[in-house]
């Protein structure tokens, strides 16, 4: 008998009985729909997250001072900056420094979260000016008031995106410091955040009460005049062409710092290796997709043991057929290859029900989660041939049993 006469007879067995079929088909289509739905929610959400940190800079490292350790002269300096920089295989540097002071626009108070780096930190950032532009060599070197502020707090503090030409108006120590604004930016976006939830995050501080809230790019050098660290660091980002050389680079630029502040006795530095958190983090999220896909995989055994028990059912109902077809010269090959194939079937379409099921429930939790829904050939690939195993496995018993039955004990039979 041909394969396509084998599943003419399968199909026909289902349809003649497609109540029982649809209720057997029930533990595949939850079991199926069950794995689908965590692998495909799981693969989205770790794109998602692997690629908000890749933005951040999946070819960077990180110089930090270990401040309990170090005293002040062990602060990086911009001489240290330009030092690193010279190095081979460096790309970018900038030294980042915060500050936090109170502002003063249109006689409202609020908040401004200072950040300050050198002009490689539109390249750490890799974030281009909705409007405006950053500040140029000559205003870091003179230390001029100027900043480039976040497009969520130009719209919280001005009402508007484009606040290019304005002024913040900083009090530190009772004096007013103007620092013009000549850029605005998605800070929160090169970072695959929300700037809506930060700043409201950050108007939150003060004990729950609402205050206006700011966040700005700006020249290091002006830091200290607001109240930060002035011409000394704590943190060193570095960038690098080739991502492979991150650890060698991250080790060269320690050692240089160590001779140029002669410390090597003291453990006042660290490195930290982006690339490494991304390969930690893809790592961990696919494991645990995995641990919740196999125990939603469960309920596919117990599919498996309903498809079984259904089978047995639809042999013992066959029996006289089986004898028939037997003493006609069928042999025990063509009756296992038979009912294995009527299991298959109905398993693979549970199988595709589940899959189109688990598909629409990934992307009903993706939209919930604002997370991109990640629909892959290997997560069909799974459900196809999870429903194949099952078939297969669960088949085997009714359909040998079906083949080694006797034709005369068959034909006996009512």
């Amino acid at each position: 008998m041909s394969i396509k006469e084998n599943i003419r007879i399968a199909v026909f067995s289902i349809k003649t009985n497609m109540m029982r079929s649809l209720l057997t088909m029930l533990g595949i289509i939850i079991g199926v729909a069950s794995v689908i739905s965590v692998i495909t929610v799981g693969d989205g959400g770790r794109d998602y997250i692997v690629g908000m940190i890749r933005n951040m800079g999946n070819s960077a490292i990180a110089l930090t001072v270990n401040i309990n350790v170090a005293s002040d002269d062990d602060y990086f300096t911009d001489r240290d900056i330009e030092a690193i920089k010279k190095l081979d295989g460096v790309q970018y540097a900038s030294m980042q420094s915060m500050a936090m002071c109170q502002i003063t626009v249109n006689e409202q108070t609020g908040i401004l979260m200072g950040i300050g780096g050198n002009t490689d930190m539109q390249m750490l950032t890799r974030t281009a000016c909705l409007y405006g532009r950053y500040f140029t060599e000559e205003e870091y070197a003179q230390g001029k008031n100027v900043c480039v502020i976040d497009v969520g707090s130009a719209v919280q503090v001005f009402g508007k995106k484009n606040v290019v030409g304005e002024y913040l108006h900083c009090k530190v120590n009772d004096i007013i410091v103007p620092i013009k604004i000549i850029g605005v930016v998605d800070i929160m976006a090169s970072y695959g955040m929300n700037t809506e939830d930060m700043m409201n995050s950050m108007s939150s501080m003060s004990g729950g009460m609402q205050v206006m809230s700011c966040m700005a790019l700006m020249p290091a050098t002006i830091i200290g005049n607001l109240g930060g660290s002035s011409n000394r660091y704590d943190t060193v980002n570095i960038t690098c062409y080739d991502e492979s050389q991150l650890d060698g680079i991250g080790a060269s630029a320690l050692n240089y710092v160590r001779s140029l502040h002669g410390n090597y006795d003291k453990e006042c530095y660290s490195v930290t290796n982006y690339a490494t958190y991304i390969d930690l983090l893809d790592t961990v999220i696919n494991v645990f997709t995995i641990f919740i896909a196999a125990v939603s995989a469960i309920s596919l055994v117990v599919g498996g043991i309903g498809v079984m028990n259904i089978m047995l059912v639809s042999i013992t109902e066959r029996t006289r057929e089986i004898g028939i077809r037997k003493s006609l010269g069928a042999k025990t090959g063509t009756i296992l290859f038979q009912f294995l194939t009527e299991s298959v079937i109905l398993c693979l379409i549970g199988g595709s029900i589940g899959l189109l099921i688990g598909v629409a429930g990934a992307a009903l939790v993706s939209y919930i989660m604002s997370v991109p829904l990640a629909v892959k050939f290997s997560t069909v690939a799974i459900a196809i041939g999870f429903s194949s195993a099952i078939g297969i496995v669960f088949g085997v018993y009714p359909a040998r049993r079906a083949a080694k039955m006797p034709p005369i004990e068959a034909l006996r039979r009512d």
